[in-house]
């Protein structure tokens, strides 16, 4: 995958390698061409996968404010059937699921076989965020990492398909982004004074994401470091990374289809011959 820059498990994440305004040496015109060829390959990879009911897709998406996470939602899933489509965000906890495992609210809105699931923010937060801030102990969140190795371990082995994608943005380009919105009326309701508050613990959020990259790149849910300075190549980046993954899938799902198929066949083939029977 040229786009996208897979996290080797077990090798250390080191963002500073990988450049955030990393084109491939496309144009913008160029790689929009390649985004809608795949885009029209998922859509019927989606078809298939929400048909053979075989597998789930549940597609991570982290990255620091005004990395691009919703504008990837809407431009990747553009063409995507809303019925198979479910998309989650996660806020600051309720009370109610604060009364859980930091896992709880998370496990209970993971996409059913045949769906294709969106985290928006996900359970990374409580190894991000929550570190960030000390919002619990250094044991506690420390031992989360090998907690959600398991509990994705637990749903790849339930037949879900996970792909994880760090949006990686510079801090310029997200200081840009910000003021932009800032001297725009029309986008000034996405303004949020935490969004620069955050901003001062850059340095601790990008040692928290390559420690959560380090620890949670696994042979079965990989992370995918995206460059993401550039709206356009980070929507190709994170379609080639779907397609890619999800060609694997197709032989099983084709097979089932066509076990499926022969059966309506032979299903509609005796209710018309039972038609053609004299009556009695």
């Amino acid at each position: 995958m040229p786009y996208a820059h897979k996290v080797t498990p077990g090798k250390k994440a080191k963002l500073g390698d990988y450049s955030p305004n990393a084109d491939d040496g496309l144009n913008k015109d160029e790689g929009k061409k390649r985004f809608a060829k795949l885009n029209a390959e998922l859509d019927l990879m989606q078809e298939e996968l929400y048909a053979a009911g075989k597998h789930s897709v549940l597609l991570v998406l982290q990255g620091m404010d005004t990395s691009g996470k919703d504008g990837t939602i809407r431009s990747v899933l553009l063409n995507l059937n809303p019925q198979g489509v479910r998309v989650e965000s996660f806020k600051v906890p309720t009370e109610e699921e604060l009364a859980h495992d930091f896992l709880w609210r998370i496990h209970k809105v993971t996409p059913r076989k045949g769906e294709f699931g969106v985290f928006n923010r996900s359970h990374y937060e409580d190894v991000l965020v929550v570190r960030v801030h000390e919002l619990v102990s250094k044991d506690v969140w420390k031992a989360r990492y090998e907690q959600i190795n398991q509990f994705e371990a637990l749903l790849a082995a339930s037949g879900t398909i996970i792909i994880k994608a760090f949006l990686h943005i510079s801090q310029d380009e997200q200081e840009k982004r910000l003021l932009e919105r800032e001297q725009d009326v029309t986008k000034a309701w996405k303004l949020s004074a935490g969004d620069w508050r955050e901003r001062g613990y850059w340095d601790a959020y990008m040692e928290a994401y390559e420690d959560a990259l380090t620890r949670c790149s696994t042979d079965i849910a990989p992370w995918y470091i995206i460059p993401a300075n550039k709206k356009w190549f980070r929507n190709l980046a994170v379609s080639e990374v779907l397609v890619d993954i999800l060609r694997g899938y197709r032989d099983t799902w084709h097979e089932t289809l066509d076990a499926m198929s022969k059966a309506r066949l032979t299903e509609l083939q005796e209710y018309r011959a039972s038609l053609a029977k004299p009556a009695k």
